[in-house]
């Protein structure tokens, strides 16, 4: 495991983001051209992320998605009690904010994501947490090396191969771990992603499964989101060799009023944003 280089004196020092022209269609887009522009684009947009969004998921909360659903009210992972001593993988950790909170719950986090940038802003908050840079389809750990594995919106909704993703955690989880992962619900990708009731009228086939792609002038892919049914998801996560304990939708709770791009009071109150997968390694 590689320790990330120390964060810049100033962190939030972005450069312009040349592409803020991209196009966004929808088109296939496969497993190097997804990954590739992951990578560039969490680089670039790390900043901007943990400005934005840093004060609501907290230096060292678990939080599974905008809704704030805590992981310390929900104990999808198991009891809090229950975390001591015990390892743990995050996948998509960003600054690592959820690893945070596993350590100071006795647990032994890794976080691993695949941008540089975002891993530099987890060193800016506070070292101390192992830092893994690397690819969640190629997991960069000998077989059995962890008790649990979890991903609040990392990773899997950018992947091309979700079932080479799920059999890698498999791989590295010890019998019976857990692996729990949160992504943006299917039913979202019928509505268009806006906050208002703009985003309450059906724009689109819930059953297309073309990428979601932003792309450059010379239609290189700058983003990629991969849309699966929740059909899918399920017969992805037992594809993998996973059980799947408990699908939770979290409801929009009353004390949260901001929104998030797509997600809103308004649109949470109707239609879940939110899909937590619980599952067990078979």
């Amino acid at each position: 495991m590689n320790q990330e280089d120390d964060a810049p004196e100033d962190a939030y020092a972005a450069d312009p983001d040349p592409l803020d022209d991209a196009e966004a269609t929808r088109r296939d887009a496969g497993e190097a051209e997804s990954s590739r522009a992951s990578r560039s684009w969490w680089d670039r947009n790390a900043d901007e992320y943990q400005s934005e969004h840093g004060a609501f998921l907290g230096d060292d909360r678990f939080v599974w998605g905008p809704e704030g659903l805590d992981e310390a009210d929900a104990a999808l992972l198991g009891p809090a009690a229950s975390l001591k001593d015990k390892d743990v993988l995050e996948i998509g950790a960003g600054a690592a904010q959820c690893s945070r909170w596993l350590a100071a719950q006795g647990a032994r986090p890794v976080a691993l994501d695949l941008s540089h940038r975002q891993l530099q802003h987890a060193l800016r908050i506070g070292d101390g947490i192992p830092l893994v840079e690397a690819d969640a389809g190629r997991l960069p750990f000998r077989d059995g090396s962890f008790d649990l594995a979890c991903s609040a919106y990392g990773a899997v909704p950018f992947v091309a191969d979700p079932v080479g993703v799920m059999r890698e955690v498999h791989r590295v989880l010890r019998p019976g771990g857990r692996w729990v992962f949160s992504v943006t619900h299917p039913l979202r990708w019928a509505f268009p992603d806006e906050p208002g009731p703009e985003g309450l009228t059906v724009s689109a086939s819930y059953f297309d499964r073309t990428p979601y792609v932003e792309q450059d002038e010379r239609g290189r892919a700058v983003y990629v989101e991969h849309h699966r049914t929740l059909g899918d998801r399920v017969r992805d996560v037992v594809a993998g060799g996973f059980r799947l304990l408990d699908l939770v939708e979290p409801e929009w709770p009353e004390w949260n009023s901001q929104e998030w791009g797509g997600w809103s009071p308004l649109r949470g109150n109707l239609i879940p944003g939110t899909a937590i997968f619980v599952c067990e390694r078979a």
